[in-house]
Parts: structure tokens; sequence; C-alpha cells
């Protein structure tokens, strides 16, 4: 905070004063010579905004940094457990909301329809409060529906499915025998389709949900440890559930476990010679990557790693940790791990190398993060996902109505990953714009410039833009000019956060006055 009595360069900016800009000549414009007149000199005068980058706050972005695992149960002390964390070094304590941009529920089926037509985000209180206080904390949802009940305490699929005489099979976890359906059997899937229809209409909105898994088969719902009532069926299966879920989530990206076995029958091993061309099924119908064994070394190997590389940069990549650390022999790693802060690093370290768009704060390993790992914490702030801002605008200081001028705009990127704006469910929506703020910071005119594209924007290379904008129907008088990446779904209003120090104006990053004649 400023010194009492002290304007701050972001306070100067908030308010409109034109701090740290410059009048220079736009590019190709060349310089008034001594004899043209001072109002055509002062009409031919440009702004040039540098801004500054911003490597700490945490930006709310879709598909972007930390997502927080959620408790299907909702216990009584889910928050108050995530929300006074004591981290070493730091005074006070921490919210781990405050850190994260998603709230992930991975679910049962049986819990988001209990009886055929009857939806547990209506009904079941516990699941109600846990989306409720996740959105009041500014979290977007995430979901994995999974239908395979094995190794679970209840079943994960409908009893009314079982009952409609779908065919199955059961299982024991300890003293309890649960039951699962084939996937290929012909009455589950019609009634699973229809809850998927069902779950798409509910959900189908980027403005509250970040993602889906769109497959939730096999055990665990990662797609592997499949059965059958014929194993021929395995491609068909694929195909039927990648098409059911793309079908359903036109605007909500989907995403696939990158599983070495996807849709196999067993549940490790080596990488099975159709799972390569199995997955790029879903991935060519827009499907973005997911793994759940980041930091697990024999888990998480050279398939898995190849597999990422082949699409990097080309679809987001998601993370999960593959180790328990409460449960599983994390010391047995071939890396070496000692201790649960070496397990994070190890999936850092799987994460910086993949590029993913985001890492996993779990049920059971959220606190590590904070108490362990920290410095981790706040590295991936500052370069996971995608980190944009404009490093240069230069706009004129005065314009002509109805006339046409030069914009000006150079951008980077802070992350290691990219904006996806090429997802289908996307449609490259997000587009960098210049607008003419009024004074109580709504945008009086947007210009988009459409011929520009985020997801081409890449770490440590700073990406040029100019483009030209009518003033058509501008009125005259003293506006602001204004830089933001804006969602053009949504009437061009702001919609990505960027990573700059500047002050903004309803969302936009002041660049400085223009006067319109």
């Amino acid at each position: 905070m400023a010194p009492m009595g002290k304007i701050s360069r972001r306070t100067a900016l908030g308010l409109g004063l034109a701090v740290g800009t410059s009048a220079v000549a736009l590019p190709g414009a060349s310089a008034a010579s001594p004899r043209t007149p001072a109002g055509a000199r002062r009409r031919s005068a440009a702004l040039t905004k540098t801004f500054t980058a911003d490597h700490s706050t945490v930006l709310r972005n879709p598909l972007n940094g930390w997502v927080l695992y959620g408790d299907t149960s909702f216990p009584d002390n889910f928050w108050t457990a995530r929300d006074g964390i004591s981290v070493p070094g730091v005074d006070g304590t921490v919210r781990a909301s405050d850190y994260a941009s998603t709230f992930y529920l991975r679910i049962a089926w049986s819990l988001l329809e209990p009886s055929e037509g009857v939806y547990g985000w209506d009904t079941n209180e516990d699941l109600k409060a846990a989306i409720a206080t996740a959105r009041e904390r500014g979290l977007r949802l995430a979901f994995r529906v999974v239908v395979d009940s094995r190794d679970k305490s209840y079943g994960f699929t409908p009893d009314f499915v079982r009952d409609a005489g779908a065919a199955g099979y059961e299982t024991q976890t300890g003293s309890k025998t649960v039951w699962s359906p084939y996937p290929d059997d012909p009455i589950f899937q019609e009634k699973y389709a229809a809850f998927v229809r069902a779950f798409a209409e509910k959900y189908d909105d980027p403005d509250t949900v970040d993602f889906i898994d769109g497959y939730g088969l096999g055990k665990w719902g990662e797609g592997h440890s499949m059965k059958y009532i014929d194993s021929a069926n395995r491609e068909s299966v694929l195909r039927w559930v990648v098409d059911l879920y793309a079908d359903g989530f036109s605007r909500v990206p989907l995403a696939i476990n990158y599983h070495r076995l996807i849709g196999a029958e067993k549940d490790w091993g080596a990488p099975d010679a159709d799972s390569e061309r199995l997955l790029d099924i879903a991935v060519d119908r827009g499907f973005m990557l997911r793994h759940d064994a980041f930091g697990m070394t024999t888990y998480y190997g050279d398939w898995e790693r190849a597999y990422a590389e082949k699409w990097r940069d080309r679809r987001p990549i998601l993370m999960e940790g593959g180790w328990v650390t409460t449960q599983h022999s994390y010391t047995d790693d071939p890396r070496g791990y000692k201790t649960v802060a070496d397990v994070r690093q190890g999936e850092f370290d799987d994460s910086v190398e993949a590029h993913v768009s985001a890492m996993d704060f779990r049920i059971g390993e959220t606190l590590s993060w904070f108490t362990g790992r920290f410095d981790l914490v706040q590295q991936v702030v500052a370069e996971a996902g995608y980190r944009l801002y404009p490093t240069t605008v230069k706009a004129p200081a005065h314009v002509t109505a109805g006339s046409t001028t030069k914009l000006h705009h150079e951008w980077a990127n802070l992350g290691w990953a990219y904006l996806p704006n090429d997802l289908p469910q996307w449609n490259h929506k997000y587009r960098p714009a210049v607008a003419l703020l009024r004074a109580d910071g709504t945008a009086a005119h947007v210009f988009v410039d459409s011929g520009s594209e985020p997801s081409a924007w890449r770490k440590d290379a700073v990406a040029t833009h100019t483009f030209r904008a009518r003033l058509a129907g501008v009125a005259k008088g003293d506006y602001r000019w204004g830089v933001a990446i804006v969602d053009t779904t949504r009437g061009n209003v702001p919609g990505i956060e960027l990573a700059a120090q500047e002050a903004t104006a309803g969302g936009w990053l002041v660049v400085g006055d223009v006067t319109v004649h």
C-alpha cells in the first residue's frame, strides 16, 4: 500500500491520470514536420503504455492453476480444515481456496441420480452445500462421474439400473458386496445416456463449470481395469461414451485420462498397442488430457511422457498426483522419495515437463502442499498454466469520430502452458480487444482484434499485433483507452484475468486518455 499522502501508480491509473505514458509515433506513422499545424500534430500524437508483469497474484482463469478437490460427503469441518492453514514463515493463516480456481468433485452416479429422473444437485443437501460454498469462494466446478463400484463401500451405479435388467457383476470391498454394470450392456447405456443428457443440461455452463472428465468408466473412473460382456466391444464403448459427452457438453471442455491401457481389462502393465489410437479418437473430438499418477515414476513413465509431449501446447493437460502419501509406500518410488515434500517436488517436476494447465490440491494431500512446499504452491501461481499480460499498447491520444485508427498491442505469456482458445468447446471465443472507456469504467465501444489468436502465445516470446478500428457511432468526448482479453460469446466483456500490476477499470487495463473530436 502506498504511504499516506501519496498516490500510487495503481491508484493514479485507476483515477484516470496518465501515469507512465508518452507521446510517440504509431508504427508506420511519420513525425509531424515543423510546418504541420499544432492541431494536426496534436491529433497525430499517440500514447505508448508499457505494463509491468505481475508474477504473484492468483488469477482465477478457466483451465488454469490449482484445482481444489471436494468431498462428496461434505463433512462439517471441510472448509475449516482448509480455511486456517498455518504456513511456516507466513504471518497468520491462509485459505487453500484463495489459491485455487476450481472445485473438483469425483462423484458417484448414484449420488447424482439416486432414483431415475431425480437428481442429486436438486435433492442431496451435502452436495448442494459443497457446491454452494465453493461458488461463494469464487471457485468454478469440475466433475468426474464414476459408475464402477469396485474398491467402493457402496454402489456407484444407481439401483434402478440393475433393477431394469442391466447386466453386471459383484465384487467385495471389505465386508461390502457391491455391483457394477458392464459398459457394453444396452440397458446400462440407455440409462446412462439419459443421465448424461440431464447432467449436461444442468452443467454445460462455462460461467459455472471449468471442465468435465468425459469418460468415467473403469476402476476409479480412470478408464482401465474394464470388464465387458464381450471384450471385442472395447473400441465401440469408448466411441459411445466419448460421443455421449461430446454431444452433451458443447461449451464446457472435456478431459480423458491418457492411460496406457485405456479401455483395457488390465489395471497395469506394458502399454497396449491400441491405447494411443483410441485416445486420439477422444482428442480429435476435442477432449483434453488428464493423468492421475504424476510423480509416481513407475506409473507415469516413458509412454505417458511421450503421449503428453505429442499433444503438448495443442491440448491442455490436467495433473493429479499419483501417490496417496498416507496409504502408499512412496519411499519405494524409483526417485527415492524420503518425505512427502519430496513427493510434492516429483509431482511438480512432472508437471513442468508436461506443461500442465492445472495441478491438484487433492483430498488428504492439500495441507502438505502448504505446510511442506508452500514455495511450490507460489511457483505454480507464478508459472503454471497460462499467465498473460500486454507488454505494450500503442493508441492515439486524439481521434476523429467516424475515422479509422491504428491500434498496436504486444503480449507475453509468463506461464509454461497456453490459453487453449482453440478447444472446440471454446471455439476461439477469447480475443484481445481495445476499448474506449467512460469515466465510470464502462466500455462505450469495444474494438476486437479478431485477427490475433491467444492460443498461439507461448512463454518467452512476445506476440505483436496491429489492427485498424473504425470509430463509427462514437460520440465526441473524453475517454480512456483500455485493453483486455474479452469473451466474444458474452458481449465482449473482459474474460481473462491479466497478469499486469497496473490498475483496471471494469476489468480493463487502463492505457491512457483519449479525446474523440
